[in-house]
């Protein structure tokens, strides 16, 4: 038995009736409560499993721990983890939904691929703060972003007014089939990027500058008018930026629909790049995962952390004011749908 005092070597005594063992101990468990909750911290964290080893051994065990028995340990995480992906969210509405996508290295059938690691997370209807949901998969196709979107309609997710994310085709897809009546509205932080790739890089300041104008008109109507000005200012010399410009403009002025204390708040996902640094972070000390089972683990545990920071440390992402006037009519949602 691995202790903090060292390794002791425990007999257990064989009886001709019945069986005995130690109500201290747990039965195939050869490490003590306090070493396996440091061992399930430190891999929540990104320590690796050579530095897990490193540290039980500091803490007092003589023979360390094998990379095999910290995934063990940690396995017996799964329980809480699907506990919080399962979890109901119709406690609430959530008007504002932001979906984004990291990606790990994983092995899966003998080979090392690309997975990605979506997420969600919602501005509730009092201002607050929630991680709604986390996948893995292969890709992100529209058959799993859609799995992923109805899953969280199945656990209660209602009263969506606004989905917020960047432009991949599968997702906007499933957005629109799996979210009726939700707007959406295309990360300007992406939309920008992806018009780097048809300038020069000389002329990127410059352009990204002039879009971001945009975004600081009073009105919606100055907002859409503004678009127009800015494509045409462009058009002139960046043909190309012109015309997706003039093709984003429903999607890329979606928030410019709802209360103008949201602007800033609704244009982008940048809520969601502290979540997905986290995951990097701690799965770059990993660098290829054994399985999509421990990318599931180790990012479902990074967010349930987060997650709890918000609701332990309160901080309105918008204040309770504002938000009253997304539901006018204060009328309840049916559970799975967004009206």
């Amino acid at each position: 038995m691995t202790t903090q005092a060292g390794d002791l070597e425990l007999a257990i005594p064989k009886l001709r009736a019945g069986s005995f063992f130690p109500s201290l101990l747990e039965r195939r468990r050869r490490i003590d409560q306090a070493l396996y909750a440091v061992v399930m911290e430190a891999y929540v964290h990104g320590v690796s499993t050579r530095s897990v080893d490193d540290l039980v051994k500091a803490l007092g065990s003589d023979t360390g721990i094998s990379k095999s028995e910290v995934s063990r340990i940690c396995a017996d995480l799964d329980e809480q983890l699907d506990a919080f992906r399962t979890r109901l969210l119709d406690h609430t509405r959530f008007p504002y939904v932001y979906l984004d996508a990291t990606y790990v290295k994983a092995r899966v059938n003998h080979q090392t691929v690309s997975q990605a690691v979506v997420i969600a997370t919602g501005v509730t209807e009092d201002g607050g703060r929630e991680v709604l949901g986390v996948m893995v998969g292969d890709s992100e196709t529209e058959a799993f972003w859609s799995e992923f979107l109805r899953s969280l309609r199945e656990r209660g997710l209602t009263g969506v007014r606004l989905v917020i994310s960047d432009s991949h085709s599968g997702l906007v897809k499933a957005i629109r089939k799996v979210m009726p009546g939700a707007a959406w509205q295309r990360c300007r932080v992406h939309f920008v990027r992806n018009v780097f790739s048809v300038i020069p890089k000389g002329a990127a300041e410059m352009v990204a500058a002039t879009i971001r104008t945009l975004f600081a008109q009073p009105t919606a109507e100055a907002v859409r008018a503004h678009l127009d000005t800015v494509a045409d200012m462009l058009g002139e010399q960046f043909p190309k930026v012109k015309e997706m410009l003039l093709d984003a403009k429903e999607d890329l002025t979606a928030f410019a629909d709802f209360p103008h204390q949201h602007w800033k708040k609704i244009q982008s996902t940048n809520p969601l790049e502290r979540l997905n640094r986290e995951i990097k972070r701690r799965s770059d000390v990993v660098q290829v995962f054994p399985n999509t089972s421990a990318v599931d683990r180790l990012a479902t545990a990074v967010l349930v952390e987060l997650h709890d920071e918000w609701i332990a440390f309160p901080r309105r992402s918008l204040s309770i004011e504002s938000m009253d006037s997304l539901y006018p009519d204060n009328a309840t949602c049916l559970p799975g749908t967004t009206e």
